[in-house]
């Protein structure tokens, strides 16, 4: 659901990149205080990794010609907490949309609102958290995550049509859109509810402390191990970006389509001032665009070379901001206890 340039006027697209700096900032601002462990620092850096290779499988949706991808918020939410979710889900979109020219500059804010604020800091805190908050089961896990997962992407599929509606683009009248968007979108979140509940499952089952932990507020004690979980996350974030990754569907994703059937071509056209300022961006420092070799000539490759690369980007980013904020916690607490 990654929106592209087009589909916004320069206000909308300015205004939600603040709208999202902002959320993001107050985001490091709660981390900073108490919201992510030591021990989850690495976590936060595999998981980004592997919703970055998730989100490059595109599956179809039967009988519509049309397909779908993971966001990862509400898995990244379960499995860090909303904040540093929001974080990591942005070092995602960030990456996607600089490295691999997926998603427009402009809109970058856009994607970042719907797929990272409302999974982590609303449908996350308010769906699936009550959900599970009785106790921890894999049945409560996999209603929470549908629950949420669906609840999320519904409200991010309506984020994107009322953003398309107030930045005045004609060519997709708001009844026609959102009535294309809303029920494809809804498919798609049962399909990956159900691939984060069985995520959210596995590592209940490995290391059910990462989950509680989250859900609780508190750290994961000292004594705990996590090489076996995180060898495991990384194994599969490995696989999906470099073998899964070749098997996407060929069909457009949800918002693809649907802009497609509404306006009669999936790629509206915009020119000037900015967009052709954010489009040259782009193309300079996009080394990979849709995830291939620049002039390839082959649709598709470069495929598992673009899910290893932007992988591993991934995991040094979001690495490097966990272990970064994280340092200045413990610097800060040290300040304390030294007046104290």
């Amino acid at each position: 659901m990654h929106m592209a340039d087009a589909l916004l006027s320069p206000a909308v697209g300015m205004t939600m990149n603040v709208v999202s700096t902002a959320a993001v900032a107050y985001s490091v601002a709660k981390i900073k205080q108490d919201d992510l462990s030591e021990k989850k620092v690495p976590v936060m850096g595999v998981m980004g990794a592997f919703v970055f290779a998730a989100q490059m499988i595109n599956f179809t949706i039967p009988m519509t010609g049309s397909s779908g991808h993971i966001g990862g918020g509400i898995l990244l939410a379960a499995m860090l907490g909303g904040f540093p979710a929001l974080v990591t889900i942005s070092v995602v979109l960030i990456i996607q949309c600089l490295f691999f020219a997926d998603g427009g500059l402009l809109a970058l804010g856009c994607n970042i609102f719907n797929m990272g604020v409302i999974p982590c800091l609303v449908t996350y805190p308010l769906l699936f958290k009550p959900l599970v908050k009785k106790g921890l089961t894999q049945g409560r896990i996999a209603l929470a995550s549908v629950a949420a997962v669906v609840a999320g992407l519904q409200l991010g599929a309506f984020g994107v049509v009322l953003q398309t509606q107030l930045s005045g683009i004609t060519a997709l009248p708001l009844g026609t859109f959102l009535l294309l968007m809303q029920p494809i979108h809804l498919a798609i979140g049962l399909a990956e509810g159900v691939v984060t509940a069985a995520i959210l499952g596995f590592v209940y089952q490995m290391r059910p402390e990462i989950l509680e932990s989250t859900l609780e507020g508190g750290v994961i004690k000292s004594g705990i191990p996590m090489r076996g979980v995180l060898a495991a996350l990384v194994v599969l974030a490995l696989i999906t970006g470099s073998a899964l990754s070749l098997f996407a569907s060929a069909y457009p994703d949800g918002l693809e389509w649907s802009v497609e059937k509404t306006a009669g071509t999936a790629e509206l056209e915009a020119g000037g001032g900015v967009f052709d300022g954010a489009a040259s961006i782009q193309a300079a420092t996009a080394f990979m665009p849709d995830y291939a070799y620049k002039d390839a000539g082959e649709e598709g490759a470069g495929t598992s070379v673009a899910g290893i690369a932007g992988g591993l980007m991934t995991f040094i980013m979001a690495f490097s901001a966990a272990f970064v904020i994280s340092l200045v916690k413990k610097r800060k607490r040290g300040s304390a206890a030294a007046a104290a």
